[in-house]
């Protein structure tokens, strides 16, 4: 049976956080990652959360009743000067840990403000 379906790529990835959320991750994403916020659609918006824009992808911080940080799974960013962002993320306290295991990657991990994975990633 022949496939009529292709792979577009990724929509969005969703980050769990807790209730009352909102302005630390806009401080987060937007404010020190420089991510644009997207308006939610009207519907959504009674939900919580906020959206965020990286790319042609984006990030959904989504209210969750039962929040726990996500410490395996994680969205892994692709970044252009990468040092450019490391050098930022000290200046304003974040901590990030480098990996060199993926040959012809410079990559580091860091968490957002809820305890969630984040992976940044350039090509060397």
């Amino acid at each position: 049976m022949a496939m009529t379906f292709e792979w577009m790529g990724l929509d969005h990835v969703q980050l769990a956080a807790p209730a009352g959320c909102e302005e630390e991750a806009r401080r987060f994403f937007s404010g020190l990652l420089g991510m644009e916020e997207v308006e939610k659609p009207e519907k959504l918006r009674v939900r919580g959360g906020a959206w965020f824009r990286c790319g042609m992808q984006m990030i959904h911080v989504g209210v969750e009743a039962s929040f726990v940080p996500a410490k395996k799974a994680h969205p892994a960013f692709l970044v252009r000067n990468i040092e450019t962002l490391m050098r930022h993320l000290e200046e304003h306290g974040v901590a990030y840990r480098l990996d060199d295991e993926i040959p012809g990657l410079i990559r580091f991990f860091t968490e957002d403000p809820f305890g969630n994975r984040l992976e940044f990633m350039e090509a060397k």
